[in-house]
Order: C-alpha cells, then structure tokens, then sequence
C-alpha cells in the first residue's frame, strides 16, 4: 500500500520552492530550481512508495504560515512536524543541523565533531547537500572551515542572502562563523 504524498508550490522572497507533506509531517521543502531535485524527489518517493498529487495538505498552512514569519524576521525556529526520509545516517545529519542556533553558522568539521566522528566531513557534507528540507532543516548555516561559502543546492547566492537576513534579524550584529 502506498503513502500518498501531496505537493504544492509555495513562493518565497527567494524563488518558488515545492513542498511536500505526508500525514506524519513536511519531508519535502526545497527550491523547485534545484539541480538535485529529481534524485531528492526520487528518493523520497521510492521511501514512501508513494502516489503523488498537488494540492493542499493540513501541513503546508503552518508551513506557510511559519516560512512567512522567518522571512519577515519573526521566527527563528520551526515548529512543524516534519518526516525525514534517509538514511539513519542522513537522518542523524539532518536531526543535527538543526541544532545549529539562527544567526550562527558551523564548519563541516566542527558539525561532523558535534555528530561524534570528526573523520566523516565528506561524509557529513554529502548528507546536507542530501536535505530536501531547505531552511527549516538549516544546511545553509554549515560553511567551509575558512569562513567560505560552499556548497548548498540553492546555490551559494541563496545562502549567503539566508546568513545575512539571520545575521539581521538574530540581535548578534555580525556573521558570527562558528557556533
């Protein structure tokens, strides 16, 4: 028997992004123009075994109402379910990230140390670049050891406006590299 997975468009001052919702939460919410988005969509279909609809869902109006919040600066965390679909490993990375405070960022290095094995940095890094949850599962606050940019499937323009607007709106003044 199949889940049914329900998807929707939803705007954003950053482009579109699709999101996706099972009864169990959100596990899907990533820019539509995303190179990676037919693996993300595979695999999440594949877990579920799932039949694909657009429409609406109980799950997409707080996740809109609270994506409205965080880009306008009122929100700082997400408080929606979500039903995270990997690996046990992926799912660790994923779980972990969101552990990373609004307005603060931190090394794959230092977020593999966090995860207890400072060895698994590609490993680590290729499980974010794995999340289909942009945002609320914040892989954008994980930068390159030197302060870089790297990496993140919106493209690096997207999460350097994401940085900067928490830099804003989290009272800390300044980019602050590490957590």
């Amino acid at each position: 028997m199949s889940t049914k997975l329900t998807l929707k468009t939803i705007k954003t001052p950053l482009g579109d992004m699709l999101a996706g919702a099972t009864g169990k939460g959100i596990c899907l919410f990533d820019f539509s123009q995303r190179r990676m988005m037919t693996s993300i969509m595979n695999r999440i279909i594949t877990a579920l075994d799932a039949e694909t609809c657009e429409g609406d869902h109980p799950h997409f109006n707080t996740l809109q109402f609270q994506i409205e919040e965080y880009f306008k600066g009122g929100r700082t965390t997400f408080d929606l379910p979500l039903h995270l679909l990997g690996t046990p490993f992926q799912v660790s990375v994923w779980e972990g990230l969101q552990q990373i405070e609004y307005g603060l960022t931190r090394s794959y290095k230092a977020q593999s140390i966090f995860l207890g094995n400072e060895k698994a940095i590609r490993a680590v890094a290729r499980a974010n670049g794995e999340n289909g949850i942009a945002i609320i599962i914040p892989c954008h606050r994980v930068i390159g050891e030197n302060g870089d940019l790297t990496g993140y499937g919106g493209g690096i323009w997207r999460k350097q406006w994401l940085l900067e607007h928490e830099t804003k709106h989290s009272g800390r003044g300044q980019l602050s590299l590490f957590s």
